[in-house]
């Protein structure tokens, strides 16, 4: 069920989300970052697994699945955090036709996705570089989290990379 109206906790009265406040899209929950926790969950699962593993076997694997998932995805919630997905939007709205890979008569609904696919995985380890994050699940990850876009990965890479570079140069934390 899709959250249109909550109670102001001080005025009990009606109130609409607020868009900026990156509302989740099933629920209407405020600071959702479904990208930040889901790479938080999958990290953590399976680092969990593997801990649970050399400790308790297969059962073990399991539970230091679930473990690591639960605590993964809370620190990837965390990170995601760290960017306001609404500046960058901004941001990006107005300034994709000045970048180097922009090509003539494209709209900003080409590039979209790209920045936000880039500045959502901007939360991955800090040592981690661009090349390694694209090698480890960006490049591959593409297709399931581009949207609307029907672009390949090799159109979007430098987008993608754009995006993710501001991100961290800015992060809040």
């Amino acid at each position: 069920m899709i959250a249109t109206k909550e109670l102001d906790p001080v005025t009990e009265v009606k109130v609409e989300p607020n868009p900026a406040s990156n509302p989740d899209p099933i629920t209407g929950a405020p600071r959702s970052h479904p990208v930040g926790t889901a790479i938080g969950s999958a990290s953590g699962a399976g680092a969990g697994a593997l801990a649970g593993a050399l400790v308790g076997g297969p059962v073990g694997a399991v539970v230091g699945a679930v473990a690591g998932a639960v605590a993964g995805g809370a620190g990837g919630h965390a990170v995601g955090e760290a960017v306001d997905p609404s500046i960058e939007r901004d941001y990006w709205h107005v300034n994709y036709m000045t970048r180097p890979y922009y090509k003539e008569g494209r709209s900003f609904g080409d590039y979209e996705d790209a920045y936000r696919y880039g500045w959502e995985n901007a939360a991955m380890p800090e040592e981690m570089t661009f090349e390694e994050a694209e090698k480890a699940h960006l490049s591959g990850g593409w297709m399931a989290a581009r949207g609307k876009s029907l672009h390949p990965w090799d159109e979007v890479r430098e987008a993608t990379r754009d995006a993710w570079t501001r991100a961290r140069r800015n992060r809040k934390v």
